[in-house]
């Protein structure tokens, strides 16, 4: 991490701060110029090789594709060895010098573009197809060292944001420049020098990102090395998954961005403007479903919003094949004339949340996989990730081909996609259930309940502690673990474990069940057992001292099992109340304790005391200050 990172309550700032902030602004700020420099060349090629060559000069399609596919193939061809440097060297110097291979690119780029020279500009294609191949690893792999583990969500939404936003602002300049007969091309030549400058300056402020794997022996052959990346990566279920998940969206999102030109003249009857709009629409809505992870994730990597952008993707998928206006045999709508159809408002509204939700879905994915991975081998993670997204979104277009092909419209393609999308989604939960577990938890904080939080920075980042707390309703452990950045391991009484459904969250996030010592005694002694590990291990360890929900909403004696733990294994306690569960559907609480204003109530308190040293730490002491806090 960064040396000049603030840890001084990182909760309380807004993730646009970072844009402000040295370890932060300038990648930032270099990606966004990169990616906007790479779509503007694109596209002013595309529309060049579409509109200003003849088709007596023969195969304009095939000159097309072939441009396409010459950006796409270097992330075959080189992100294994640039997950490799990546790991291998420090990163700013790494990225200055992919900046400054970068305005070498473009000033080739340019005199292409001056001498209109079509061999020079897929060459040129091909070149920036390959820098952007080495320049991924490192900008998602620098991030864990540059920001905290609360910022990570934050972080990759901004990248995420700026992606997208520099993608649809590349891509309509190098269109309407490449459209503008005469000086079109000169303007794009120079800007793109200019841009690469600019990029190139602003990677200067990047700070220091040390090597994580100095010694990495560096393997050229990319064959080996792409395959050894997916062994290791296979090894960590979790985050092989996740770079699947990622993938299915490349390839998801690919077949939508490349049928909507095609999807709004013959099945919308809309130009180029209607095209236009729902491309912003798409990334504006992207742009909105990451920004608003941070805050709907509460500062931590929560991939219980992974299930919600799935359901979403799906839901408007299906949607806007529903929402198809009949405009049968209507052609070239402005704009203005297509915003006077029936439906259109439908979907512009599809599209949007179509966008939304793929923010929601992708970037917790991104923080999952830079968080989860072995720090020494997190770029070459990145890289295997870059090389499956290529690989998918070339398998988008052979699926739409075929599809399309078997006498599919367009809209039936996206009504089969979010269908697929349904099915893909079920079956990596299936395999992971800890994301499905993760949404059921933040669909119970953030939908049930409203929970205030305080004092939450009390709790350590890192290493062992452990956490006691008043027992007031079946969903305490639900409530806490919604609101803690970290895992928590639970310790809990073994039928409120087993108890229907919820034993399913509680199994997943590996709580530990505890019987009294007349009930079970070998349960019990497995119990604490597992407790001594968990601490021994770094881990945080929720216990209830009570050792029953309370019978009428007063706290209970606490019993002696808290101080065996610390006898054991002494860690700092962390005294924490729950606040107005009691009397809800979850509490035990009967007649007029339980009236329907409480049932249903969705306001409730989390107040998090200072840590307590073991050596300080006796009973009395501890069920006073959860007392005081309640």
């Amino acid at each position: 991490m960064s040396p000049d990172h603030d840890r001084a309550g990182p909760e309380s700032r807004s993730q646009f701060s970072l844009a402000r902030q040295r370890r932060f602004g300038p990648l930032f700020l270099t990606q966004f110029l990169g990616a906007f420099n790479d779509n503007l060349f694109k596209n002013a090629v595309l529309v060049f090789l579409a509109f200003q060559i003849s088709a007596g000069e023969g195969g304009i399609g095939q000159l097309i594709n072939l441009a396409a596919g010459l950006f796409i193939l270097p992330f075959f061809l080189f992100s294994a060895t640039a997950g490799q440097l990546a790991d291998k060297y420090e990163k700013s110097a790494l990225i200055r010098a992919i900046k400054l291979l970068e305005v070498v690119i473009m000033l080739a780029a340019a005199a292409a573009l001056y001498y209109r020279h079509v061999p020079a500009m897929l060459g040129v294609l091909f070149l920036l197809g390959a820098q952007a191949a080495f320049f991924g690893p490192v900008k998602y792999s620098i991030l864990p060292q540059h920001l905290h583990e609360s910022e990570l969500v934050g972080g990759n939404a901004l990248i995420e944001t700026g992606t997208f936003v520099s993608i649809l602002l590349g891509t309509m300049l190098g269109g309407l420049f490449a459209g503008w007969h005469g000086p079109g091309l000169s303007i794009v030549a120079a800007g793109g020098v200019i841009v690469a400058l600019a990029g190139y300056a602003s990677s200067r402020w990047i700070p220091l990102a040390p090597a994580p794997a100095p010694t990495l022996v560096v393997d050229l052959n990319p064959l080996r090395e792409t395959w050894r990346n997916f062994v290791f990566t296979r090894q960590n279920r979790t985050v092989f998954l996740s770079i699947l998940g990622i993938s299915w969206f490349w390839l998801y999102g690919a077949l939508y961005l490349t049928q909507l030109p095609q999807f709004t003249k013959e099945v919308l009857g809309g130009n180029e403007q209607v095209v236009t709009l729902l491309l912003t629409l798409f990334s504006l809505g992207i742009g909105a479903g990451a920004m608003l992870c941070e805050r709907l994730s509460g500062h931590k990597v929560e991939i219980g919003l992974v299930p919600f952008g799935s359901i979403g993707l799906t839901v408007f998928g299906v949607d806007l094949f529903l929402a198809v206006p009949a405009n049968v045999g209507v052609t070239g709508l402005s704009a203005v004339g297509f915003f006077a159809t029936e439906g259109s408002v439908r979907v512009l509204a599809d599209v949007v949340l179509l966008g939304m939700f793929g923010g929601f879905y992708i970037v917790p994915l991104y923080a999952l996989v830079q968080l989860r991975s072995a720090p020494d081998h997190r770029a070459r993670m990145i890289a295997g990730n870059n090389i499956l997204n290529a690989l998918f979104i070339a398998l988008s277009s052979v699926l739409a081909v075929v599809l399309l092909g078997a006498g599919l419209s367009i809209p039936q393609l996206f009504l089969v996609m979010a269908v697929l999308n349904a099915g893909v989604a079920i079956y990596i939960y299936t395999l992971v259930p800890e994301f499905l577990m993760r949404f059921l938890v933040w669909l119970l904080i953030h939908s049930v309940y409203r929970v205030d939080k305080r004092g939450l920075e009390r709790i350590p980042d890192e290493g062992a502690a452990l956490i006691i707390c008043n027992h007031v309703s079946l969903v305490d452990a639900l409530v806490i673990g919604g609101c803690v950045r970290r895992p928590i391991r639970f310790v809990m009484y073994y039928k409120i474990f087993n108890f229907p459904i919820l034993s399913f969250v509680f199994r997943t996030a590996r709580a530990i069940p505890i019987a009294g010592q007349k009930e079970d005694p070998a349960l019990m002694e497995r119990a604490f057992d597992e407790v001594s590990r968990a601490l021994r291990n770094g881990d945080l360890v929720c216990i209830f001292p009570e050792g029953k929900l309370t019978e009428d909403g007063e706290l209970n004696t606490f019993r002696p099992g808290i101080m065996r733990v610390l006898e054991r294994d002494p860690v700092p306690v962390i005294p924490l109340a729950l606040q107005g569960l009691w009397g809800s559907l979850f509490s035990k609480a009967r007649g007029n304790d339980r009236p329907l204003t409480r049932l249903f109530s969705s306001r409730i308190g989390l107040v998090v005391g200072e840590p307590v040293p073991a050596n300080a730490a006796n009973l009395e002491a501890l069920q006073a200050q959860v007392q005081a806090l309640r």
